[in-house]
């Protein structure tokens, strides 16, 4: 301790970021300060000793390092990004990584459009970002069914002989067969998009008028025809956005509840005056909450590195450095940043609101109240950015060994709880060896087949067991059936991330206590068990029968009774005369009985 205190009082009196260490050099706090040596000699003060925080922080330390800075706005960038990289246990950490998606147009040739989470140079136009994030993916939806600019991967730099399915099916105009579109028509069709995306409505609704009076001229009926249901419906988005807007800036609002060490958090964001999305945070190492300097630390974890900041940041308390950092983050955004409080009316009715859903979040989090179906259904459906909440998930799985006894199995949760008189059992028919993604092929085919023969209604998540192997062999058999609008998710084991189809670049990483990701699991372990359980029943019924063909006299009826009685080999050869007697005869059991005894014995 005497040796940290000489060290604090060394320290320069100039702003910077302060760095505690232990015995092995591990980071374990990172601060920053307008004065560091102030703000270090601080921490041995008679108040600062008897928090438990600070005792505890000091106990643990055995060196003090620093970075000096020229003001306090780099030294709280600094300090952010100290945080991040060191990930100091005595610091609030921000657990969730969850970021909102933005729309990129990408600057090739024939430009591209892609959901992505991640901004990067590479000369693609983005934006956004989108709240909620389904809201991304049915504005893509949108531009492949109107303009029909893809988002595949297709490699644009090669000549290709024949389009993709999504030609076919009216999605893309198909720029990567030479003679199926121009580069004027292409153009025409990504300029479109970009003033879409701009939300230019008014503008782009007269490129189309312009556009439509040209085909007309030229005779091109049909094509003027789409061109007009296209400028109907773009006014009519304009007009229901037009309609939803109402005067009001970009504000977040954050409230909590907190029963130390067990803390949670929600962040609401509101665009034009609407609440359009909902966070949630939990921390269970708050042993030493104090809310002003958490929010501080949480407040720059979130902002200091996103390419959008609101206008507007509403906060349960004050804290000390709040005014550097809406200095900070109004450089960042170009307009100004406000951090309030809010005392009274409307604001603090709203703030009030967020704290009393942080309650409520707490105790779903932490008092383990089970959520109802159509909650869960709900976090679902945003957990996986699905267009539509899914009532219905059916499961897949395959089992083998060493490509032997090939099955497969479905199982279905359905309004909250597993259907067991919808499960299927799949025997794989024309996969030769050990090739799990064919075999999924073949079963996602043979299913979702008989269910277009039947005209029986999809479910509202197809799930697979496995990574993305499993998961383009699943949307492979789906596409070459025609149905490209099947959302159709899988679960890797190693890491249970899940990966969406059309979002595979962003696999979704769920907190370990989150309901959706204990569904997920809970069904893909079903589909599990079932499939290796049928497999088992198949491979006993395999090696019973291959033993018992060589006994004269014991024949398939006798065979299949024999398994369905006993289940396993094993227990057919563990069991007495007298039980196999009673399930086939005397005869048979003393038959059964010599013959299997014979087979243990080794040849000469």
């Amino acid at each position: 301790m005497t040796d940290l205190r000489q060290r604090a009082s060394e320290l320069p009196t100039e702003p910077g970021v302060y760095l505690y260490k232990d015995a092995h050099g591990t980071v374990i706090y990172v601060g920053k300060a307008i004065n560091l040596r102030n703000r270090v000699r601080s921490y041995f003060s008679a108040d600062k000793m008897a928090d438990m925080k600070t005792g505890t922080l000091l106990g643990e330390a055995r060196n003090i390092d620093f970075i000096q800075v020229d003001n306090d706005r780099e030294a709280l960038a600094l300090e952010n990004n100290l945080i991040k990289q060191y990930q100091p246990r005595f610091n609030v950490l921000l657990r969730d990584d969850k970021t909102y998606p933005y729309i990129k147009l990408t600057g090739e040739k024939s430009p591209r459009v892609y959901v992505t989470r991640r901004i990067k140079k590479d000369g693609a136009q983005y934006f956004g970002p989108y709240f909620p994030a389904s809201l991304a993916y049915r504005l893509v939806h949108l531009i492949h069914r109107y303009f029909k600019v893809p988002s595949c991967r297709i490699d644009m730099t090669r000549t290709h002989t024949h389009p993709c399915l999504e030609y076919h099916i009216h999605r893309c105009l198909g720029p990567c067969v030479q003679g199926l579109t121009t580069d004027h028509a292409y153009g025409d069709a990504v300029q479109s998009v970009r003033l879409f995306l701009e939300g230019r409505h008014k503008d782009l609704a007269r490129d189309l008028e312009a556009r439509m009076t040209e085909a007309s001229a030229a005779m091109r009926y049909e094509e003027a025809a789409a061109l007009h249901n296209l400028k109907q419906t773009v006014e009519e988005l304009g007009e229901k956005q037009k309609m939803a807007t109402v005067d009001g800036a970009d504000t977040d609002i954050f409230g909590y509840h907190a029963e130390s060490p067990l803390v949670a958090v929600n962040l609401f964001h509101f665009r034009n005056a609407r609440v359009v999305d909902r966070r949630e945070f939990f921390w269970e190492d708050r042993h030493d909450f104090d809310a002003p300097e958490f929010f501080s630390s949480l407040l720059k974890q979130l902002y200091l590195d996103e390419p959008h900041i609101p206008g507007q940041i509403h906060v349960p308390v004050d804290f000390e450095d709040r005014e550097t950092l809406e200095a900070l983050l109004s450089a960042r955004r170009g307009r100004k940043v406000e951090i309030h409080t809010p005392q009274r009316g409307t604001k603090k009715a709203m703030l009030d609101l967020v704290e009393s859903n942080s309650q409520l979040s707490f105790e779903q989090r932490f008092r383990v109240l089970k959520p109802s179906a159509k909650a869960i259904e709900a976090a679902l459906q945003d957990a996986l950015s699905l267009e539509q909440a899914p009532r219905r998930i059916e499961c897949f799985d395959i089992s083998h060994i060493q490509g032997t006894d090939k099955v497969a199995s479905m199982v279905v949760w359905e309004n909250g709880r597993m259907k067991k008189a919808d499960y299927r059992k799949f025997i794989i028919k024309t996969v030769e060896g050990n090739d799990d993604f064919a075999s999924m092929r073949e079963v996602i085919t043979r299913r979702y087949e008989r269910l277009q023969e039947e005209g029986k209604e999809r479910p509202g998540l197809v799930l697979v067991d496995g990574g993305l192997g499993q998961l383009h062999a699943a949307s492979g058999a789906l596409e070459a059936l025609g149905i490209t609008d099947q959302p159709l998710a899988s679960i890797a084991k190693r890491d249970e991330w899940i990966y969406v189809y059309g979002q595979e670049d962003e696999p979704i990483v769920l907190d370990k206590f989150s309901p959706v990701l204990h569904l997920v699991q809970m069904v893909r372990d079903e589909a599990h068990r079932f499939a290796v359980t049928f497999h088992r029943t198949r491979r006993n019924a395999s090696r019973l029968r291959s033993e018992l063909d060589q006994i004269p006299g014991v024949g398939e009826k006798t065979v299949t009774k024999l398994l369905r009685h006993f289940g396993s080999v094993e227990l057919v050869r563990k069991a007495p005369e007298e039980e196999l007697a009673a399930v086939a005869g005397a005869a048979i059991a003393r038959k059964i009985k010599t013959g299997m005894l014979e087979s243990l014995v080794p040849p000469e």
